[in-house]
This record gives C-alpha cells, sequence and structure tokens, in this order.
C-alpha cells in the first residue's frame, strides 16, 4: 500500500540505547500474555502479532537502564495497553456499542484499589485479568501518593477512550486545542511517564503537583502522541477509520493536503520537544531549589527527566523497526552517506546538524527546527496598529446588570480604599478606561448589587495584580520579588483564621475579597477558590520568566497558560459557587465538563488576544500574545495570525456547543443525574454563555485597547508620582 505522506525529517537529540535484557522481557511477556489469555482464542491476537509488534523491544528502547526483573513488569504493562486498545477497538469501536464500552470500562477501576487489601472481583476478560495481576505486582514499591497519580493516569487511559468512541459515533474530528487535550489522557503517555519513574525514581511529593512538572509530563506526552500520529496515520485513519489522529485533525482544521499536516503535526512535535527542554534546563532546577530538595531528591529528578527523555529516543526507534507503523523510507539516524558507518558518522550530516540547530535558511515547512530560534528573536514595540477585529461569531444574546451605574461608583471608592490608584500603576483615567463594573455587568446580569460589586472587584484586583507584575518586576527583572509577592498572596487567603497584616494595595484588596467572599463557604470552596486565585498568580511569574528570556511560548503551552493568566479558574470558580452541592464533584471533573469549560476559557482568552494586539505588542512589548505565538511559529505575518486565531476562537464556540448539544446529555444519563442536578448544570450553562457574551461586549465597549486612548496614555509609571517599589513582609 503506497503511503499517504513522506515521514518528515525527526528533531532527535538524544541517541536510542538497547537495554541488554531485551530477550528475557520479550520471553516473559510472551508467556505471560498467553497467561492471561491475550493470545490464541481472545479474538484480537495471535501469536504473529504479539512476535511483529515486539513491546518487549519497544520497552527495551524506551527504559535502557532499568534491570530485568523491572523491564518484564514493564513490558507486561505496555502489552497489557495495547491490547486493551486492540480489544476496545474490536468489540466496542468497529461495530461502535457505547453502553457495553461503557460497561467495560466500569468496571476497570475496581481491579486498582489503593488499598492492596481490599478485595477485587473475578476478571471476567484478559483486559481485567492483566490489570488485576499487574496492579497488585506494580504498586506495592509506590507512595501513597505516586500510587495515587499511577491510578488517576491509568483511568484517564481507560476512560478517555469514551470520548474516541463518542467521536466515531457522531463521525466527528476534533479541532487542534480540544486533539491535544484529550490525546494526553486517551494515548496514555502521562501513564508511560509513571512507568518511567517505575523504572528509574519516584518523582519527590514535594515538586511532583508543580507546574515545571507538570510541564515535563505534558511535554512529553503531547511528543509521545504527535510522533506515533505521524506513523500511525495510515493504519489508523485509512485501515481502522479512526479519526482521532493529529495528522488528520490538522488537515481538517486548515483544510490543506495530508503531507502539509504531516509536516505541521512534526513542527507542533518538535515544539514540544524544545519546550521540555526549556523546562527541564530552566524552570525545573528553579524549582528544586525553591522547594528545598535535598541532593537525593534532585537526583530523583534528575534521572526521571532523562527517563523521559530516553522514552522518546527509545520510542521513535521502535516506530522505525514495528511492523504495527507506517515506516517505509522513514529517515533514520546514522550515516548519510553510503557505505559509511560508524561511531561519529552521523555528524557529517552537516544539513541535517544545521536544521536542528535552526541555523539553515527558510525553513521548507512552517516552522520546523527553526523554530526554536525564532521564538527568541522578537523585536518589541514594532509599530503594528491599530488591532484589527474580525467578526467574531457570537449566538448568545447579550444581557446586563441594571446596576451597572452604582458598581462604577463604589468600585471606584473601593479601589481608592484599598490604595489601587496610589501605586504610581493606575489612576482614575485608567480605572475609567477599563469600565470593570460593565464587564461583571455582562458577565453576571442577574447579580444582587452587592454580588456585582464584590465581582467587579475582584475583576479589579485581578487586572490590577496582571498589570502590575510586569510593570513593577519585569522593568526591574526582579523575578525572586514576584515570586515573594506570590507567596505573600497566597497567605492572605487563610483556610482557617485570620490572615496577615496587609502591606501594599494588592495584598490589601485581597484579604478584603477574601474574607468577604468565603464569609459562608465550605472548607472545601475556600480551598477551591484559593487555589484558583494561586493558579492565577502564579502564571504571571511564568509569564515574567519568559519575558526575562525574551521567548514568545509554545502554542500548546501558552493556550493552557493563557487560562491562568487571564483568571478563567478564578471566574469560572466563583460561577460555580451558586450551584451548591446539587451537582456533584466528580461530574465538574468530567471530560466534557472540562472541555465544556476550556472552550469557553480560550474563546474568551482569543477575544481578549485579538482586542489587545496593538496594545500588548506596540505599546507594552509584551510577548504573551496568541496572535504573536502563531506569527513566531508558523513564520507569518500578523494577517495571516489574525485569521488562524479567528479561526481557533471560533471552532473553540463551535466545541462549546458541540459539548452543550451532544456530550452532556450523555454525561447525565451516565451519571444518572437528577432533575435538580440537570438543572444546576443548565445554570452552570447559562453562566458560561454570558461569561462569553459579556466578556465580547466589555472588549468592544471600553477605551483599555482602542488605538485613541492608547497613544495618549504612559504606558510605564504613572509621570506624577515615583515608582513605588513593592513593600513585602519577610517570610
Amino acid at each position: 500500500m503506497t503511503q499517504p505522506f513522506e515521514l518528515p525529517h525527526f528533531y532527535l537529540p538524544h541517541p536510542a540505547r538497547l537495554n541488554p535484557h531485551v530477550d528475557e522481557a520479550r520471553a516473559h511477556s510472551t508467556a505471560w500474555a498467553r497467561e492471561m489469555g491475550m493470545l490464541e482464542g481472545s479474538g484480537v491476537w495471535e501469536q504473529t502479532d504479539l512476535d511483529a509488534h515486539d513491546y518487549g523491544l519497544l520497552c527495551a528502547y524506551t527504559h535502557p537502564d532499568c534491570d530485568g526483573p523491572a523491564l518484564s513488569l514493564i513490558t507486561d504493562w505496555y502489552v497489557w495497553v495495547f491490547f486493551f486498545d486492540d480489544h476496545f477497538l474490536e468489540m466496542y469501536k468497529r461495530n461502535p456499542d457505547r453502553i457495553a464500552g461503557k460497561a467495560h470500562l466500569d468496571r476497570l477501576p475496581l481491579f486498582m484499589p489503593l488499598d492492596l487489601s481490599a478485595p477485587v472481583p473475578e476478571p471476567q476478560n484478559p483486559v481485567e485479568a492483566g490489570l488485576a495481576d499487574l496492579w497488585a505486582r506494580t504498586v506495592p514499591v509506590m507512595s501513597e501518593g505516586w500510587r495515587r497519580r499511577f491510578a488517576v493516569a491509568t483511568e484517564h487511559l481507560l476512560n478517555e477512550s469514551m470520548w474516541e468512541l463518542s467521536n466515531i459515533n457522531e463521525g466527528r474530528i476534533a479541532n487542534p486545542v480540544e486533539y491535544i487535550e484529550m490525546r494526553r489522557k486517551v494515548g496514555g503517555a502521562p501513564w508511560s511517564a509513571g512507568l518511567v519513574e517505575y523504572a528509574t525514581a519516584e518523582v519527590p511529593t514535594a515538586v511532583a503537583g508543580t507546574r515545571p512538572l507538570r510541564v515535563l509530563m505534558e511535554t512529553f506526552s503531547d511528543a509521545v502522541h504527535l510522533r506515533n500520529d505521524l506513523f500511525s496515520y495510515q493504519r489508523e485513519v485509512e485501515d481502522e477509520g479512526e479519526n482521532s489522529n493529529g495528522v488528520l485533525v490538522l488537515e481538517t482544521f486548515f483544510g490543506c493536503t495530508t503531507q502539509e499536516a504531516a509536516d505541521t503535526v512534526n513542527d507542533v512535535l518538535t515544539s514540544r520537544l524544545h519546550q521540555f527542554e526549556h523546562t527541564a534546563f530552566t524552570e525545573v532546577p528553579a524549582v528544586a531549589l525553591e522547594k528545598g530538595l535535598r541532593p537525593d531528591e534532585i537526583a530523583a529528578v534528575a534521572a526521571y527527566t532523562k527517563g523521559l527523555q530516553d522514552w522518546q529516543s527509545g520510542g521513535h526507534e521502535w516506530h522505525l523497526r514495528s511492523s504495527r507503523y507506517m515506516n517505509e523510507n522513514a529517515v533514520r539516524g546514522g550515516s548519510p552517506w553510503p557505505g559509511c558507518t560508524g561511531i561519529g558518522t552521523s555528524a557529517a550530516d552537516v544539513r541535517a546538524l544545521l536544521a536542528t540547530a535552526g541555523a539553515m535558511g527558510a525553513p521548507p515547512t512552517p516552522s520546523g527546527q527553526w523554530g526554536r530560534l525564532r521564538s527568541h528573536t522578537h523585536v518589541p514595540y514594532q509599530k503594528v496598529g491599530p488591532s484589527r477585529i474580525p467578526d467574531i461569531r457570537m449566538p448568545f444574546p447579550l444581557q446586563l446588570s441594571p446596576h451597572v451605574d452604582s458598581a462604577r461608583r463604589r468600585l471606584r471608592d473601593w479601589t481608592e480604599r484599598m490604595g489601587i490608584l496610589a501605586e504610581g500603576v493606575w489612576d482614575e483615567d485608567k480605572l475609567r478606561a477599563y469600565d470593570l463594573a460593565l464587564c461583571s455587568a455582562g458577565l453576571d446580569p442577574d447579580a444582587t448589587p452587592e454580588a456585582l460589586d464584590l465581582s467587579a472587584q475582584w475583576l479589579a484586583w485581578g487586572t490590577y495584580g496582571d498589570d502590575y507584575y510586569p510593570l513593577v518586576y519585569g522593568r526591574r527583572r526582579d523575578l525572586a520579588a514576584a515570586r515573594l509577592t506570590t507567596a505573600r498572596l497566597s497567605d492572605c487567603m487563610p483556610l482557617d483564621g485570620a490572615p496577615p497584616l496587609p502591606a501594599n494595595a494588592m495584598e490589601r484588596g485581597l484579604v478584603d475579597l477574601w474574607v468577604r467572599t468565603t464569609a459562608e463557604m465550605t472548607p472545601e470552596a475556600r480551598h477551591t477558590l484559593k487555589h484558583a486565585v494561586n493558579v492565577m498568580t502564579e502564571s504571571w511569574v511564568w509569564e515574567l520568566s519568559n519575558q526575562f528570556h525574551h521567548r514568545v511560548p509554545d502554542p500548546v503551552d501558552y493556550l493552557e497558560m493563557r487560562r491562568a493568566t487571564f483568571g478563567s479558574e478564578l471566574t469560572l470558580s466563583l460561577c460555580r459557587m451558586g450551584h451548591g452541592p446539587a451537582v456533584p464533584p466528580e461530574v465538574y471533573r468530567s471530560g466534557p465538563v472540562r472541555s465544556l469549560e476550556n472552550a469557553a476559557m480560550d474563546f474568551a482568552c482569543l477575544v481578549n488576544d485579538v482586542f489587545s494586539y496593538q496594545k500588548e505588542i506596540e505599546f507594552e512589548g509584551e510577548i504573551h500574545n496568541a496572535i504573536l505565538v502563531v506569527q513566531t511559529f508558523f513564520g507569518c505575518d500578523y494577517p495571516t495570525g489574525l485569521g488562524i486565531v479567528h479561526d481557533l476562537m471560533s471552532q473553540r464556540m463551535r466545541q462549546f456547543e458541540h459539548v452543550v448539544e451532544h456530550e452532556l446529555p450523555v454525561l447525565y444519563d451516565d451519571f444518572q443525574l437528577p432533575k435538580q442536578a440537570r438543572a444546576a448544570m443548565a445554570t452552570y450553562v447559562a453562566d458560561l454563555r454570558n461569561w462569553m457574551s459579556g466578556i465580547l461586549h466589555w472588549h468592544r465597549s471600553v477605551d483599555r485597547y482602542k488605538a485613541e486612548w492608547l497613544s495618549r496614555r504612559t504606558h510605564g509609571f504613572l509621570p506624577d508620582r515615583p515608582p513605588a517599589a513593592p513593600v513585602l513582609a519577610l517570610r
């Protein structure tokens, strides 16, 4: 069969190495698969299938340094996960049967008890038998936190298969943002990262949940999955009828050829590997220092990071050799000269060496290896304005609170009382131009006057902080002070007890808002709100770090962090509070609801980037804007970048509508939600609609983003007062 495209030149910074225990792992996994009932008689695999796929070789390449017993156990896990995937395809995807597929998946968590003394059911098929055996053999060596992380990753791997099955049932191809998010869970690379921990060293609890370690895992996951999509396109799309493949997603989104889509997928893959390296070399050492890790804990993080790198190189080598994938004429490492082999000859390929470094001329694809250099070459303060505003589709009608005028007056009094207008960052003209009460009036049109005041003041506080960090700490290049400020702000939100004495306007405003907002909250709701604020303030430090490195972010990292920098989690947390206990927490944690919220957040963030382009690029020298990120990644001009962002914004709105129409009804049935909970969710959906329409109306109305207002304003400290140094108490 002719290949649908030529495989691209892959970025491979680390050579693949082979574990010497490969034959032992092959023999053990074959015997184990037969014992579990996965071979002859399973209706899925024969011995020849297992031999051809050669999962022993996969694991020997991806875990080159572990001992024989560990490699055999890891190989058993991969035999199981690929059997699960093929079994699910044969049983529930080829002739789509969602009900039976869900029943199958619902039983599997029963075989993964966190308490190993808990009884498990009698396995009814090879998938259940294999999982029960592997779980009992693997998790005893894990700490409780590690065991929980591994269980969550395994459940995601299993449960999100329903998302793929639902898309097949609808004949629907995901959009790029949705695809990358869901592919992480469906593809199982976060689960693979857990096995890397098993093969190397456990990640210390103090840093396991931090952004740097999360980004290592997510970039590892994205690169693994996108690489697999390139090699498996022919099997999945042309043979199996799958529509969950990154090449197909981009082919559909951009309306381009399969070859162009494949090259773009490789560009995203390369960008994710660059992001991995950037995080490993800059953010991981910083968080290790911040958390005070011991030398042995630092060594564990280093071993885990190296294990993830080994997986990338080894996984690529296996894809080149496995009969499971399309790999004809694939670009391999080694000598570029016929007949010249041996150590060192790969360095003779000067063109590939320069391309990998990003040092050759115009790239053959939108980003390619050139992207690493291009992300550091943006020239700030370029003349770009005025911002070009496309026709933005808004299917939901605008509603405004009748209390908006009184909220404006009280917001002005509150900001003055908190000292926000006295620190050299804001004045009354800026406050009027931002008109944050108007934004709240659209977000929550049914709010009482008191609730509207609180909403407007939260927006003012968040917007002020977002302006304050780059102006005060960015101009001074003082990341240490920014981190200390962020820690102090977290202390201003005690889960119990009294907050500390505030030292500046930001602390004063946050203490006031926290006390008034949480007065009637449960401890769990307080924890959720505090986490949402912490996510936002910590994301401002991430922006500063990129600014200091003069680095335009990777597109995937940017879109995900943009939700945090925009304060989306905070506003959604405040939205949820009005719905009481009617909606179970697991519904909010479900894939469809997260997809719904992420679509709404992304739409709002992209709206902001479209309107704020001139303000940020021309007047503030900012690098965190989706249009600039797209321009940098694809090497295109402003109109082209705007067109891509506009398309993505439109896709996110369609994604929101799709989830409401197709996925939420199924979710309600899956959870057997009563009428009260369904009504609460309907109200929450209405809140999200108001949130999007209110944000769009606010951007269209206020002066904050208009060229005339921007051209007459000072964009540094206010000229009539000295720069306010942050007053920070010692911790």
